[in-house]
């Protein structure tokens, strides 16, 4: 799939989902450790990074990608109001930039999974697109470069199978559930393990209590 028309709907959808937030929902924590839903929305304002914003993202190194890519997130959410960065992720929708170095499939997992992480904790229901989950799922499953979130290692000697759409992975005991939540496990998000049956889900929730 050409994933930019859905990278165009999922950023006015997340812009949607956070115009809905009351003024305390902001600092609440999202499901990201450590990040509040202020900081998730100022991250997904980091989407279109390129040359030029190398001596901003020197200045927040903190001697690795993730803590530096949450440093950044915490200035910018620091900077901006709520307001602003909806106006942002509104006004930069239909751009088809990427960061460098990524493709834009990471900028589309990005959203996906950083919506719930939003929507999630605050009890709200934020449709996922089953077509996109699944390209999405394939692709933390695939990917070597830029490494994914050690989360993904947990499905290794696994069959994940979706429910709700033609997609399934691997070899071996199987774990069945809606692709969603298929996604956000192998993210990290061990919120969404529930929603997963089968001997390989059994296998999954051990898994992911042994990175804790």
């Amino acid at each position: 799939m050409d994933p930019w028309p859905e990278i165009h709907r999922q950023r006015i959808a997340v812009a949607d989902l956070l115009d809905s937030l009351a003024a305390d929902d902001w600092n609440r924590p999202s499901l990201c450790a450590g990040w509040t839903i202020h900081d998730v929305a100022a991250h997904l304002t980091l989407q279109q990074l390129g040359l030029r914003d190398l001596p901003a993202l020197l200045r927040s190194w903190k001697g690795g990608m993730h803590p530096t890519i949450q440093e950044m997130a915490r200035r910018r959410a620091s900077a901006r109001t709520p307001r602003e960065l909806v106006a942002e992720i509104r006004d930069t929708a239909a751009l088809r930039r990427r960061n460098i170095g990524v493709t834009p499939l990471e900028t589309l997992i990005d959203l996906l999974v950083h919506g719930q992480d939003i929507a999630l904790p605050l009890g709200r229901v934020h449709p996922m697109p089953p077509e996109a989950a699944a390209v999405a799922t394939q692709r933390i499953l695939t990917m070597r470069f830029p490494p994914p979130d050690p989360a993904a290692r947990t499905a290794d000697g696994l069959r994940l199978t979706a429910t709700d759409v033609d997609w399934s992975h691997g070899d071996g005991p199987e774990a069945r559930g809606p692709i969603a939540a298929l996604l956000l496990v192998v993210t990290g998000r061990t919120i969404a393990l529930p929603q997963l049956t089968g001997p390989g889900a059994e296998l999954l929730v051990a898994r992911a209590a042994r990175l804790r």
